[in-house]
């Protein structure tokens, strides 16, 4: 047994490393769209519900933020069928990691973790096959002053911190534009907010995202429909029901 608790190097070969060209392929599953921001009670991360194929609406119920242990998240945006088996690979790295070593492993090398399979992805990526473009949010367990961060990835594995908030996918580009100017100039700013107002803004965000993205859907409140959300604090990981979503926004809009 690996006495290192490194469960990636017990594997013969990444399995993100295999694609191969395929000549004329039909358009990919593609996932979109992801966030996450600051509010007052830890990180928030939400995703819309629709998957597509080139023009295609291909699902409006697909699950996009996934839970890779007790206190760290993976929201996904790209294509699902890599993005889900990295989910996979992480969760049995985490646990495999904790059963050897006794202890969890650090935030710091689950960040490295999934940036490794991002670039063992490469040959994927650059022929277009694979693309992945995740978001991470995690906290450190062994320091009890820890507070959830928030990482986002570009699809070739490079890391970055995101101050206050970070998106990811074909309706990113207003969601990053909307907290850019709440953080600025919001009253209150999001990171403020407590969990009412932050899962009611989170449902709001994708509704803009939706209005100039056709890739970005599955979120309507006037027939029940809304964002998968969830919640990562010190005490870990929760999960927004649906009679919260709705006491929320009935709050917000009465």
């Amino acid at each position: 047994m690996n006495g290192n608790g490194d469960f990636l190097a017990l594997l013969p070969k990444s399995p993100f490393a295999q694609a191969q060209p395929t000549g004329d392929a039909p358009p990919l599953l593609q996932a979109t769209t992801v966030f996450a921001f600051h509010c007052a009670e830890g990180v928030i991360i939400a995703g819309d519900h629709r998957a597509t194929s080139g023009n295609v609406v291909f699902s409006d119920k697909t699950e996009k933020i996934l839970e890779l242990d007790s206190h760290s998240l993976m929201a996904i945006a790209g294509v699902p069928a890599t993005a889900f088996e990295m989910a996979r690979t992480l969760q049995t790295t985490f646990e495999f990691y904790r059963r050897s070593q006794l202890q969890p492993m650090s935030l710091a090398a689950k960040v490295r973790a999934l940036s490794k399979l991002l670039r063992d992805n490469l040959p994927a990526t650059l022929q277009g096959v694979g693309v992945v473009a995740p978001i991470f949010a995690g906290c450190e367990t062994s320091d009890p002053a820890a507070r959830p961060v928030i990482y986002f990835y570009d699809p070739l594995g490079a890391t970055f911190e995101a101050a206050a908030y970070a998106s990811s996918g074909s309706g990113s580009n207003s969601i990053k534009s909307v907290l850019h100017y709440l953080e600025n100039w919001g009253k209150p700013p999001p990171q403020t907010m407590p969990l009412d107002q932050a899962t009611t803004l989170a449902n709001r965000l994708l509704m803009t995202a939706a209005e100039f993205d056709t890739a970005t859907g599955g979120v309507r409140p006037e027939k029940r429909l809304f964002a998968t959300i969830k919640l990562l604090s010190r005490e870990g990981i929760r999960t927004l029901a649906q009679a919260e979503h709705e006491s929320f926004w009935q709050n917000a809009t009465s």
